[in-house]
């Protein structure tokens, strides 16, 4: 019989040996970082983020008609699927003037998507929906909208997505609209500025 052979494990790293470890000469053993010492006298500084001053107790004094409507992807997906014109489909939700605006991260991730989602580009670069430039690095669309409604309190977020929704909903005074039972529904948005009662 031949001899067994024996499997090596996968990954296996060499141990190695820590710098701070008592069998290493003193000479050439890390040292322990020195604590620096406070001075009592110093200035504490702390870092409080700054609250918009346009909320106003639990309203956002900057929403108003005509309501800026950040779109998310699958949001027009989505409405597609419903058969809904999305401005038509905003403005009877919400009884004013609405003007969809599309970030270039939204147009990018759409024009990703090829050839199924033709009609979802074909709606997007409608003249109707205002374009939004963006000026950061990457294109995850999920961060650049949730970026921009941190700066500006001006905008509604129009998305189906349950993590965005999630990461929206953190922030304070950014209504959320949604699309359920073949209609478009707003969540967050105070009764005077025309959210529809149910």
């Amino acid at each position: 019989q031949g001899k067994q052979k024996k499997a090596r494990k996968y990954a296996v790293m060499k141990r190695m040996i820590s710098l701070r470890d008592q069998r290493i000469n003193e000479k050439e053993r890390a040292k322990a970082p020195a604590k620096k010492k406070e001075d009592p006298s110093a200035i504490k500084e702390r870092e409080v983020p700054q609250h918009p001053s346009c909320l106003f107790f639990q309203y956002n004094t900057q929403l108003g008609p005509p309501y800026h409507i950040l779109v998310d992807t699958n949001f027009i997906n989505f409405s597609i699927k419903a058969k809904l014109d999305l401005v038509q489909s905003m403005m009877d939700c919400l009884y004013a003037k609405c003007i969809p605006c599309i970030t270039d991260c939204v147009m990018a991730e759409i024009e990703k998507l090829g050839q199924r989602y033709r009609v979802a580009l074909r709606i997007a670069k409608d003249p109707r929906f205002e374009r939004l430039p963006c000026m950061h690095k990457g294109t995850y669309a999920d961060d650049c909208l949730v970026q921009r409604v941190t700066q500006h309190k001006c905008y509604i977020v129009a998305t189906v997505d349950k993590e965005l929704k999630r990461r929206i909903r953190k922030i304070p005074g950014v209504p959320i609209m949604y699309i359920s039972r073949h209609r478009y529904n707003i969540e967050r948005m105070p009764d005077d500025y025309g959210a529809p009662r149910f």
